[in-house]
């Protein structure tokens, strides 16, 4: 018997319009990951009037998405797209900067790929 660990853990801090998104991302994720998070991500943004959201996901466990979770994380970049200001991905492995790259096409703000932590942390509150 193996143990099959995967899911997204999340954080949301907000101060008036500036909302703070931690995710950290562990395993395959599944369509059932995003029908959890999904909700959180949407009212946290509900009623705030042009929100601006600062976002950190910790991928060092990430090991990629099913094919229909991928479909709900391109879905929901495109519903919420134009309100992220700076999306922050802490990872190690390489395919994780080119997917900060050809997300950054999605979005109105800007998306960097991190090899250290406290560099991201630091782009973000820069």
């Amino acid at each position: 018997m193996s143990n099959f660990r995967h899911g997204l853990s999340i954080g949301i801090e907000t101060a008036g319009a500036d909302i703070f998104l931690s995710l950290k991302a562990v395993g395959k994720l599944t369509h059932e990951d995003y029908q959890t998070i999904t909700p959180m991500i949407n009212a946290a943004l509900e009623g705030v009037k042009q929100p601006q959201v600062k976002v950190l996901i910790d991928g060092t466990e990430l090991e990629g998405w099913e094919p229909r979770a991928a479909w709900d994380d391109f879905r929901l970049g495109l519903k919420h797209g134009n309100v992220f200001e700076k999306i922050a991905i802490y990872g190690n492995k390489n395919w994780q900067q080119i997917t900060a790259r050809v997300g950054g096409w999605f979005i109105s703000g800007e998306v960097r790929y991190f090899e250290d932590m406290q560099e991201a942390l630091a782009w973000l509150q820069a």
